[in-house]
């Protein structure tokens, strides 16, 4: 068996353009064996296409990577055999089993029957549903869903995971579980993971590093303390202000302990250090501006407030409903769709 590469994706200037749009934007980065890489941005970042290239459904417009150890349009065959998928769409089938739906895919593997009921046996332990095991996944919650769509990703024992969106949709309580489970399988499989995300609190509780993307292009990049040290400012105040708005920012703007001031949805967030010793002062410039503070809070810098400080704008918590193009990534060539 060959040696684990060190780097499990080498990714250089690749692109993809639809027509004049250009999804994804010369972006370059490398993903280390064993890690848990996060790419976080909103939709429509140009995440799920990057990782439609990486998997090889779609060909790079320009530029290229090494996924795997394995040059990605050289050989796309051997890419899919290194890797598993798990789309943001929920791909199982709803009239067969949690079991039978593991050892169908096992099968596209060609993994040796006895061998393939130990795996699946193994893992339908390792996502706890081994007591639902036998019973129709239509009956299956959205989060045993997930998690049985998590595990049949790992029959064919890939090198490297593809997590798209993995809890898109689940309430708080099912994506905290699915959390706990991604980790343990880091941990139990010795695997890469590639996870994307637009929900904050996903990233940093799982990556070890992160990419920010946005309209096709990686803004930033490095592991969650990184991120939040290269933005000035350990504390946050968010004022909501009454109007008008403006000579209180510029009266802010020019306090000599204030890194920046911002506006998001009408309220004002001034990065800063100490935020608790200066909040009074800051509540005595507005009133000196002629303005009035009408609620404020003091918190921690967060990977929310570093998205906002590169891009400008919030990631909005939304749920989308669009349909994932990765049904069928990962499958090999001769049963892919």
């Amino acid at each position: 068996m060959a040696a684990e590469p060190a780097t499990m994706v080498e990714v250089h200037e690749i692109t993809r353009k639809f027509g004049d749009f250009v999804a994804v934007d010369h972006v370059s980065f490398d993903v280390k064996a064993g890690e848990i890489f996060g790419f976080l941005g909103p939709n429509g970042a140009g995440k799920t296409t990057l990782i439609r290239m990486l998997t090889t459904l779609l060909t790079p417009t320009s530029g290229g990577a090494m996924v795997a150890g394995v040059e990605l349009t050289e050989k796309p065959a051997a890419v899919r055999r290194a890797i598993g998928v798990v789309p943001q769409a929920l791909t199982s089938d709803l009239d067969l089993t949690g079991r039978e739906n593991m050892d169908i895919y096992g099968r596209f593997y060609g993994i040796p029957a006895e061998q393939l009921k130990e795996r699946v046996k193994a893992l339908l332990e390792l996502v706890n549903l081994t007591n639902r095991a036998d019973e129709l996944v239509a009956a299956y919650s959205g989060g045993m869903r997930r998690r049985l769509e998590i595990a049949r990703g790992l029959v064919h024992r890939p090198r490297l995971l593809f997590l798209d969106e993995p809890t898109i949709g689940l309430d708080p309580q099912s994506r905290r579980l699915v959390w706990q489970f991604i980790d343990a399988m880091r941990q139990s499989e010795r695997m890469t993971i590639f996870l994307t995300t637009h929900y904050m609190e996903e990233a940093e509780a799982l990556c070890d590093r992160i990419a920010i993307i946005d309209a096709g292009r990686i803004i930033a990049m490095g592991t969650p303390a990184e991120l939040k040290t290269s933005v000035a400012g350990s504390d946050v105040v968010t004022l909501r202000l009454a109007p008008p708005l403006e000579p209180a920012l510029a009266r802010l703007t020019g306090l000599p302990f204030v890194h920046s001031v911002t506006v998001e949805d009408g309220e004002a967030r001034v990065a800063l250090d100490h935020g608790a010793e200066h909040l009074p002062r800051l509540i005595e410039e507005v009133a000196a501006a002629g303005g009035k503070v009408l609620a404020a809070t003091i918190h921690e810098l967060s990977l929310e407030d570093v998205f906002i400080h590169y891009t400008g704008k919030s990631i909005r918590q939304e749920e989308t409903k669009k349909v994932s193009f990765l049904v069928g990534a990962g499958i090999p060539q001769k049963w892919g769709r």
